[in-house]
């Protein structure tokens, strides 16, 4: 339409994405909750994620988390020390900067993290088992244009 309103099918359609969107989003705040206090009695859910990037990137700079968790620096470093005091990450210098300090996982963080998503690469494939190959691909086509702003 030319007065910016979109027609009614794709107005429903939109809306019963968002729907879908926002019932995901709230299982995946569940999920964190429920990781967070498997990782460490009484870990922020927000600490949880940041603790799973620093283990993905095997170490990271708190600027560079900060900038990848589009967070404040001292929301960054609040956690860090949350971490920290879980024997979760270990702090190193780093050789590039001296200025900066290197974040990475300790070993019984690593342990610990991989006992907690123990079971949910199976959970995946159980819920997908009935899928289409090109359902899934489908899926992950899809996904991955909607994040990055891509045209399908």
């Amino acid at each position: 339409m030319t007065d910016g309103r979109l027609d009614p099918e794709r107005e429903e359609a939109l809306h019963a994405l968002e729907d879908e969107f926002s019932a995901l989003f709230a299982r995946v705040r569940r999920m964190y909750l429920e990781y967070a206090a498997r990782l460490a009695p009484g870990l922020s859910p927000a600490a949880y994620k940041l603790f799973s990037a620093i283990a993905a990137a095997g170490q990271a700079r708190p600027s560079e988390l900060s900038e990848r968790m589009m967070a404040d620096k001292s929301q960054v470093s609040r956690m860090v020390r949350e971490l920290e005091g879980h024997g979760l990450i270990e702090r190193m210098p780093d050789p590039a900067d001296g200025r900066s300090s290197l974040l990475r996982p300790t070993e019984d963080g690593l342990r610990r993290l991989t006992a907690v998503r123990e079971g949910d690469e199976q959970r995946l494939r159980n819920s997908l088992r009935s899928w289409s190959l090109d359902d899934i691909r489908n899926l992950a086509r899809l996904l991955h244009a909607l994040s990055s702003g891509e045209t399908p």
